[in-house]
Parts: C-alpha cells; structure tokens; sequence
C-alpha cells in the first residue's frame, strides 16, 4: 500500500505521537491530529503565538485498523462531529474527513447549541475552502505513522 506524507502542526516536534485528552472536545473526539496539507498544519503551529513546528509522518494506511472516513461534508459528518464535540466517544482507530476549521467550527457549535438549524449550519457552510483531517485513536493507529521530521515555521512564511 502506497505512504502517504501528513503533517502536524504544534508548539513542538512531535517525534512519537501520543494520544491526550483536553479540556475541550475535538471534531473527532481525542486522537492525534494531522492534516496531508502543509499549509493547514503551519497554520494549526502558529495560531498561538506566531511560531511552531511542522512535523512529518509517512502514513501507510493499514486495512486491520477500523477506519471511519468522510470524503465531503454531509449530515453523517455533521452528527459525528456534533456527537464527538457533545463528548460521545467513539470506537475508531482513525477517523479522516473535512475539518471543522474556526468558522465551521462556529457554525457546529451553533447546531449543537440549537442556536442554528441543520439547514442553517449548510447554508453558512458550503461556501468555505477545503480542508483535511486524519486523526489517530489508538495505540494500533499510530504505528502506522513513520516520523520524517520536524521543522520550524512562523506566520510570515
């Protein structure tokens, strides 16, 4: 099977992924997060201070592993996501799909809130840029990532 190139992005480099809960609830609930596009991890290193790290992994996806992917967004993806933001965990080893990013995010915790309606949330959604996630839950998970490495990056790149 062919390895695919993620980055992280972080405070730190982050040769051996971990798995940490927070205080805040994540779209795909707890995991280790990385993205195959390296703009949005330099994004996810800088958003506190204005400089990180970008860490990178060759991933060789593992047909063992339980493996829940979203190509687009679609009510499936908006009700995992409502559901893992609630704190509902999953049984998962991977999760991979779109990113809530900051605005959708907004608008997800909005439907959660029922502040907006479903219908809502997908008029206000539709119009913004792709992203992507892979989030890593399990142990068995993360040994299908490989560390590259680790470099540093700022907001002014």
């Amino acid at each position: 099977m062919d390895k695919i190139i993620l980055y992280h992005g972080s405070r730190e480099i982050v040769e051996f992924p971990e798995i940490r809960t927070a205080k805040f609830n994540k779209d795909f609930y707890f995991g280790f997060y990385c993205t195959m596009f390296k703009e949005q991890a330099q994004r996810w290193a800088t958003r506190f201070s204005g400089k990180g790290f970008i860490s990178e992994y060759a991933y060789t996806p593992n047909n063992s592993l339980k493996i829940l992917n979203f190509d687009e967004m679609t009510e499936e993806w908006l009700d995992f996501i409502a559901a893992c933001r609630m704190g509902t965990p999953h049984d998962y080893d991977v999760v991979e799909g779109p990113m809530a990013d900051d605005k959708i995010f907004n608008y997800v915790q909005n439907f959660v809130d029922g502040k907006i309606s479903r219908e809502a949330f997908w008029e206000l959604a539709r119009f913004k840029k792709p992203t992507h996630q892979i989030s890593f839950h399990t142990a068995r998970a993360l040994a299908a990532l490989n560390f590259l490495k680790g470099y540093e990056v700022s907001d002014e790149e």
